[in-house]
């Protein structure tokens, strides 16, 4: 605000608004870079790609038009901040290179981006909606093209849910969309579609509302298109949790709602262990217990900043025979082997309080926190057996949906509490003395030194009120019978004439006197000449 102060008239009104549009630009940028990858990736100048010269001019628009530091405040702050700096250790003492790292830096910013553009707002979830519903119809459109017109993709599903060779039996193509993995694309339309799904309640018009639903069940059906059992089962979990939220959770109580969130959590935590433990036993679930149980080994070798960021999947190539990986096939046991036990601890952490953040909206009846809280849900829940996160372009998109969380969640974890104003003292204290209870007045308080030297001034008295004399009411003397007054006749009329009528009673405004008879020539006064 400091800085538009300065400006003329024309030119503050032209910060403004570069203030309020240059957000959401920024913001619809990288929407469709994750949906289409239509910006280079190589930078401008130096290592400056198009997508971080936008972020960066949105935030520095937001911070000059008013959007103070308080802002951009969220409760993941500090394990954002662990995150980066543990990053940023093992890509300098490793000796390793630096894309990585700045391409996490561009994701965090995106993410403080989409919590200024939330918090400086009125209705921020329209635009948001609007955009997720474009990337996602995109997407999904591409998908189902090459489900119709069978585009060979490289991946094929046999017989029900299973993996089939590409041209031999009843194989089936699996479609990637705009992406080069159908697991990738499944992640992508977990995230966006149910912000998609916000779309239609802008629209008052029924044609332009089943129009919007209509494109938001493409993003959703897409999903169907990747055969993906991982994608199938998180999709369930994201509608039921939708379910739950707006159709359960109202119906029960605050303990009921407790139960409920500690029994999902603990399902999750015991999904998780038995995968551990299949990988530990040797299990397969497709090669990912190998990739599992190799992650562990390697992490026990550099436990304090992992390998580094990017080469968790050749390092674990490295170490197994059981193939090549891009990456560890789960979320958290990535970020372990990459940014080592720290970072593991800090994005635990920030996926924990995003959940929460998300459930707390959820139950407070805000349609972006059960979007978000069903996106979540079912990402996390694929991430299990799978890191597409680990494309750039499905990080963006969590970044983003994370904003949209901690964006409508209160800054702090504790507002501060406003005590209680202490209430009065009694006036009086009670004595028990026998079997009767006596008040007893309370001692008086000795006056302080600044009382006892206050001067005493003597009290003002009030002048006496002066009361007037009542007029009395005019009596009149009571009629004695026989003595009243004579009244007047009126004389008699002669035979053949009418009576004159009474003359006309002067009123206050007749102050003119009635012109007198005119004078004759005899009359008339002879002034001296």
């Amino acid at each position: 605000m400091l800085l538009t102060t300065r400006l003329s008239a024309p030119a503050q009104a032209a910060a403004r608004a570069l203030g309020v549009y240059l957000p959401v630009a920024a913001v619809a940028v990288a929407v469709l870079e994750s949906a289409t990858d239509v910006f280079p990736d190589n930078g401008l100048i130096s290592v400056i790609t198009p997508l971080r010269l936008v972020i960066g001019a949105a935030l520095i628009a937001l911070v000059a038009t008013g959007a103070r530091a308080s802002a951009f405040v969220t409760r993941i702050d500090v394990p954002i901040a662990v995150l980066l700096l543990v990053a940023l250790a093992g890509t300098v003492l490793g000796h390793r290179s630096g894309a990585p790292f700045r391409e996490l830096c561009t994701e965090v910013a995106l993410f403080y981006l989409v919590v200024g553009f939330f918090r400086s707002r009125p209705e921020p979830s329209a635009p948001m909606s609007m955009l997720a519903l474009v990337a996602v119809t995109i997407a999904g459109t591409v998908a189902l093209a090459q489900i119709s017109n069978q585009t060979p993709t490289g991946f094929c599903a046999g017989g029900l849910l299973g993996e089939g060779v590409c041209g031999h039996g009843d194989s089936a193509v699996r479609a990637i969309g705009t992406f080069a993995n159908p697991n990738v694309l499944a992640a992508f339309l977990l995230l966006l579609a149910p912000l998609a799904a916000l779309a239609p309640r802008l629209a008052t018009e029924r044609t332009t509302r089943l129009l919007l639903t209509g494109l938001a069940v493409v993003g959703f059906g897409a999903v169907l298109t990747t055969f993906s059992r991982a994608a199938y089962v998180a999709a369930f979990a994201g509608l039921l949790v939708i379910v739950v939220v707006r159709w359960i959770l109202p119906r029960l109580n605050r303990n009921q709602i407790w139960l409920v969130v500690t029994g999902g959590a603990g399902a999750l935590v015991a999904l998780t262990v038995g995968l551990i433990a299949l990988s530990r036993g040797g299990g397969s679930l497709y090669g990912r217990g190998s990739a599992w149980g190799t992650a562990i080994r390697v992490t026990e070798s550099d436990p304090l900043f992992g390998v580094g960021l990017g080469r968790a999947g050749a390092v674990i190539s490295a170490n197994t025979t059981a193939g090549p990986f891009a990456h560890a096939h789960n979320l958290w046991l990535n970020w372990l082997v990459e940014t080592g036990g720290a970072g593991f601890l800090a994005f635990t952490v920030i996926t924990v309080a995003a959940v929460y953040c998300a459930v707390r909206l959820a139950a407070r009846g805000r349609a972006t926190g059960v979007a978000a809280l069903a996106g979540l849900t079912g990402f996390f829940l694929m991430s299990l057996l799978d890191d597409p996160a680990n494309l750039s372009r499905i990080a963006m998109a969590m970044w983003l949906v994370l904003g949209v969380v901690m964006a409508e969640s209160q800054p702090r974890w504790r507002d501060p509490v406003v005590a209680p104003r202490p209430k009065a003292p009694p006036r009086t204290r009670t004595a028990q003395t026998g079997p009767k209870t006596r008040v007893v007045p309370r001692p008086r308080r000795a006056p302080v030194a600044a009382e006892r030297t206050r001067p005493v001034l003597p009290p003002v008295e009030k002048p006496a009120e002066v009361t007037r004399p009542q007029r009395k009411a005019p009596t009149h003397p009571t009629p004695v019978p026989g003595l009243e007054a004579p009244r007047r006749r009126r004389p008699p009329q002669p035979p053949g004439e009418h009576p004159q009528p009474p003359a006309p009673r002067r009123t206050s405004g007749q102050h003119r006197l009635p012109d007198p008879p005119p004078r004759t020539e005899d009359e008339r006064p002879e002034w001296p000449r």
